[in-house]
């Protein structure tokens, strides 16, 4: 479907414009022309991609194993919300259309780094499908704050010559260190008696990206797409 969709898109006017021009140097050597925006990348993924592996692919495990649940009852509750996190996705990139995107990642960073260890720690008490299920949609709402808008905020840092690379090398190695390393950390400091202290790794990557979003400027008036 993705294919078939990019095959029938039509290409902006500054790409084809770009691509007109002769390069005058490497992508790679461009590309290191914009530490701050590499930097940037980074910093904005760290905290939201680790908390959406948490409260999703790692989530189901954590019902069975720390709560207690069935997988019935687990999978359900994941399917619920998965979906109807799915459809917030439009909304609050919406949201952010109208008041930035500073704001909207702000308000992930701050309830993030203040609601993670007290989600987490009364989940791990909740007994009921429906107690589960309000926790976990609270979180996701939060996440939404990152998940929602995180694509475009990292192409508008870029301009339109390294954009797709500027965006992709540093996206795909944070989410593969705090993404994908998710689960086997949560599990080992599960398997050590410290299953709380993965609550407190997760606030403090979330933290971290919360400087960043305070200290970095909204991409919306200052987008790279909107001046190439």
């Amino acid at each position: 479907m993705a294919l078939f969709l990019r095959r029938g898109m039509e290409e902006t006017e500054s790409f084809t414009r770009k691509k007109k021009e002769k390069r005058k140097e490497s992508l790679m050597r461009t590309l290191m022309r914009h530490p701050k925006e590499l930097m940037t990348v980074v910093g904005l993924t760290m905290g939201g991609t680790l908390a959406f592996y948490t409260y999703t692919t790692y989530m189901q495990k954590y019902l069975v194993n720390t709560v207690g649940m069935s997988i019935t009852d687990s999978t359900s509750i994941s399917a619920a919300t998965l979906f109807l996190f799915m459809l917030l996705q439009p909304v609050v990139g919406a949201l952010s259309d109208k008041i930035g995107r500073r704001p909207i990642l702000i308000a992930f960073g701050v309830l993030g780094t203040l609601c993670t260890v007290p989600i987490l720690t009364t989940l791990h008490t909740i007994q009921t499908w429906w107690g589960a299920f309000f926790l976990i949609m609270a979180a996701l709402i939060i996440v939404s704050g990152y998940t929602s808008i995180n694509a475009v905020v990292k192409a508008e840092l870029f301009p339109t010559e390294i954009r797709a690379l500027g965006v992709g090398l540093p996206y795909a190695l944070t989410v593969s260190i705090f993404g994908g390393t998710a689960e086997y950390i949560a599990l080992w400091f599960k398997s050590v008696g410290l299953e709380t202290g993965y609550y407190w790794y997760v606030t403090a990557c979330i933290a971290c990206s919360l400087l960043v979003y305070v200290f970095m400027k909204d991409t919306r008036k200052h987008s790279r797409i909107e001046t190439d």
